[in-house]
């Protein structure tokens, strides 16, 4: 696919979203204008930007999408659930034909083409034959302008008329030009001026001294009633005042145009609002009035007549469609003037810099590294300026990869419209925390995971209508997203204000499938999870939307895919909140280095929050006790199997995850460290604790550390510990400042 279908590809898709978003808000404020008239436009530039690129399929069905909007733009049609949901399909259509033509076909398959005549004929009938209203026969035949818009019979046309003095003398009868215009209408008013009269002594008979004002109900556009007076056009003065209720429908056309760099009078023809003939001679009184000499002065400067100005004192156009032209030429032009700071750029050219930016970084720990042992004071001071510039970069090259979750969140107004209304249930999806930014990768990565827990909140989560009036709540349900950053992570949460999880049934289908042996005590944040385990569903029958037991697994497979973790807080009768917590990005983290052994590891900067040292007795029990808190904590040499004497000296990283610390007990603290984030191989993704490997600066690997599998490991075991009723260790640990992050 060339660049400019690529180009046309992803702004007509951009436009299918507005479309899409705009019906899901119009079924909630039918009556608004504003939104009703950006519907419009993105359908307009749509179908304009497909003629463009000489798409005709894309063209053709959308034209009918169009004229059905023009109906309901003029007020012929009102918008309900079923004109709303007719053309939600249509948006769907059209973001398929667009695939198509991204896949280089020249037209849509059968199945596709069969499905485009289906809701083209569906449009025709019910919506632009007779739908919504009275039946066009019993209405004036509209005739159509050439800016597209249908001219409103409330009021008329206002048409002053100058014949001049020679026309008579030209063959021409003005009173058959009146009966001409009668045929396009009927002329509700006429007054015949005479001020052009001269003394009945100097009267030429051969002359014509008369003039008419004429008041003229039509169903015509400007263009068609000029061309009435094409014969004598050169020998007459002509203004044609458009109705007052055309002045809306003007604005419209102008908000609905395309974004053309077009200038004023080029707006105005386009609409209707005024013909070429009249633009002709506002041009050239304009180049006349520019042109005529101004009385010198010492403050003298040229003099510039708009020519808005000059055609509504021709009284061709009214001032306020002016206004709207000369509004919309200048939003063209900001728009432009924005897009020429802009540039687009492929995904994969942007990963490459990010790519780039990782071997950067790594080599320039390496300088820093041997500019140390070198011990020169000169190359230390460079090398620790170009660590700080090496910091910038990487900073502005992941702000580059940045997005904001809303657009992700945008796309789930129509599942839950839809799925709701399969069910018969009225939800409210609230969003919040839409401007909140993430890594792109992850926002491509978190969608499925979304869309299972919106689909398990309606089906699962919130009651029927009758259910919650009569658990006193509100008949329409309640579904939120939100987003926010909480210490280097990006939370979101899907909440809902249903039923909560049933805990008993949760349990008993556990034990039923063997994944609990009965007897077994679990905690009520345990029991929550085991509708994460594969094959678990409490649906009493298998449908499209659940009861199969693969989503809800999908969801924790993907999200811990991404380093993440997914946490349930429910309450009978009063709903369930998942809370989803990711990394920022995928690519590069500030870490602190620590040792154990003869090995690395890095934990992520953002999760540690002091280093103590340790100093228990031998009886401890991987607990210590941290200013009168309760500090869980496990040894990486215990962990990873390190063989080796401990050392004296021992280290604590306080790490904080999700509201819940732990300890990591290590060797040695290495300080803070720029690290690029390496995916480990298939065959050690089964590691407990493991997110990932990094090159340290001297070439070796080091293993960068999931915390939060390393605090549930720490907080299980203190589970356990507690169980068995176990005393708190007597000694504290003794806190000292060292080369760590301090809080």
């Amino acid at each position: 696919m060339d660049e400019l279908l690529a180009v046309f590809a992803q702004e007509a898709r951009e436009q299918v979203a507005a479309l899409e978003a705009g019906l899901l808000q119009l079924e909630d404020t039918p009556d608004d204008a504003d939104l009703i008239n950006g519907i419009f436009r993105a359908a307009h530039t749509v179908k304009g930007a497909a003629g463009t690129v000489e798409c005709d399929f894309i063209v053709a069905f959308t034209h009918a999408v169009e004229s059905v909007l023009s109906r309901l733009r003029e007020g012929e049609i009102s918008a309900n659930g079923d004109l709303v949901a007719l053309l939600l399909a249509c948006s769907d259509h059209m973001a398929s034909l667009i695939g198509v033509l991204e896949a280089g076909q020249s037209a849509p398959p059968e199945e596709l083409a069969i499905e485009g005549r289906d809701l083209k004929h569906r449009l025709e009938t019910d919506w632009l034959q007779a739908g919504g209203g009275a039946h066009p026969a019993e209405k004036i035949e509209p005739v159509q302008t050439s800016g597209g818009g249908l001219v409103a019979g409330g009021d008329c046309w206002h048409i002053s008329l100058r014949f001049g003095a020679d026309v008579l003398k030209s063959g021409m009868d003005p009173l058959n030009f009146l009966r001409y215009l009668a045929t396009l209408g009927s002329i509700d008013s006429l007054e015949t001026l005479t001020e052009a009269l001269p003394p009945a002594a100097e009267m030429d008979p051969e002359n014509c001294y008369l003039g008419f004002e004429i008041r003229f109900r039509s169903s015509a556009d400007k263009a068609a009633i000029e061309q009435v007076f094409d014969f004598v056009r050169d020998d007459c003065e002509l203004r044609i005042l458009p109705p007052n209720s055309k002045v809306h429908d003007y604005i419209g056309l102008i908000a609905a145009l395309p974004e053309d760099p077009l200038k004023l009078g080029e707006i105005l023809v386009r609409i209707g609002a005024l013909t070429q003939a009249e633009l002709d001679e506002g041009l050239t009184r304009q180049t006349e009035t520019n042109a005529a000499p101004v009385a010198a002065t010492a403050d003298t400067h040229p003099v510039h007549h708009p020519l808005g100005e000059i055609l509504v004192e021709q009284k061709v156009v009214q001032p306020e469609v002016v206004e709207a032209a000369a509004a919309k030429q200048k939003q063209v032009a900001d728009k432009k003037a924005a897009e020429a700071r802009l540039i687009r750029i492929q995904a994969d050219k942007l990963d490459r810099l990010i790519d780039l930016v990782g071997e950067l970084v790594i080599a320039g720990s390496a300088v820093n590294l041997l500019a140390s042992k070198a011990g020169l004071a000169d190359l230390t001071e460079s090398t620790g300026v170009v660590s700080r510039l090496v910091e910038n970069i990487r900073d502005q090259a992941l702000a580059l990869r940045m997005v904001q979750i809303g657009e992700t969140f945008g796309r789930f107004q129509r599942v839950v419209r839809d799925v709701s209304r399969e069910l018969g249930k009225d939800i409210e999806l609230v969003v919040k925390g839409g401007e909140t930014e993430l890594d792109k990768s992850v926002v491509e990565k978190i969608g499925d995971p979304l869309m299972h827990l919106v689909r398990n909140a309606i089906d699962h989560g919130i009651e029927s209508a009758e259910t919650r009036q009569a658990a006193g709540k509100d008949a329409r349900g309640r579904l939120l997203l939100n987003a926010f950053h909480d210490s280097g992570s990006i939370v979101i949460e899907v909440a809902d204000d249903g039923g909560g999880l049933n805990r008993d049934r949760i349990l008993q289908k556990a034990i039923d499938k063997g994944l609990v042996p009965p007897g077994q005590t679990l905690s009520d944040n345990e029991i929550n999870h085991l509708i994460f385990e594969p094959g678990f569903s409490t649906a009493e029958q298998v449908s499209n939307l659940s009861g199969r037991g693969v989503g809800m697994d999908v969801v924790k497979r993907n999200i811990q895919a991404l380093r993440g973790r997914v946490d349930i807080h429910s309450e009978p009768g009063r709903g369930t909140r998942f809370a989803i917590r990711l990394p920022l990005t995928l690519a590069i983290i500030d870490g602190f280095l620590v040792g154990a052994g003869r090995a690395s590891y890095v934990v992520p900067l953002d999760a540690v929050v002091e280093c103590l040292e340790l100093q228990l007795d031998s009886d401890a029990r991987n607990v210590l006790n941290l200013r009168g808190e309760v500090l869980p904590f496990i040894r990486l040499r215990d962990l990873f199997g390190i063989e080796g004497e401990r050392p004296v000296r021992e280290n604590v990283v306080v790490v904080k995850v999700a509201g819940q610390k732990a300890g990591l007990v290590v060797d040695q603290l290495l300080g803070e460290f720029q690290t690029v984030i390496k995916p480990l191989g298939a065959l050690f993704r089964h590691l407990r604790g493991i997110g990932g490997s990094t090159i340290l600066g001297s070439g070796e690997v080091a293993l960068i550390l999931d915390v939060q599998a390393l605090v549930q490991i720490a907080s299980r075991t203190e589970d356990q510990r507690r169980s068995s009723s176990a005393p708190l260790p007597r000694q504290e640990a003794h806190p000292a400042l060292l080369s760590g992050p301090q809080t």
